[in-house]
């Protein structure tokens, strides 16, 4: 009979997905061009499309708020299971009856 405890999980797909979930915009913010030119030159290497400079621009900030925002929420989510762990680990004192 193979017994789990309630915190093991069944599937590996978890972990993997809140490592991706960190690593991949981590990524992006960090290998993305600093230059919207570069980000179109990037593009037009990629995929064979031409990118004017202001698309290229709009992407660029675009990719850097979707990076960010996806951080804080990784980040925001890890906070909040910390607190809630916390918070249930208080231990509350007994009163016997005499």
């Amino acid at each position: 009979m193979n017994t789990r405890r309630c915190c093991q999980s069944a599937r590996p797909a978890g972990r993997v997905r809140k490592v991706a979930g960190w690593l991949l915009p981590g990524t992006v913010l960090a290998l993305m061009p600093k230059c919207p030119m570069c980000l179109a030159a990037y593009v037009a290497l990629g995929t064979g499309f031409t990118m004017s400079y202001a698309s290229a621009h709009i992407l660029m900030r675009s990719l850097t708020v979707l990076c960010i925002s996806a951080l804080v929420l990784c980040a925001a989510k890890r906070l909040l299971k910390h607190f809630r762990q916390k918070s249930s680990l208080k231990l509350h004192p007994t009163h016997s009856n005499p």
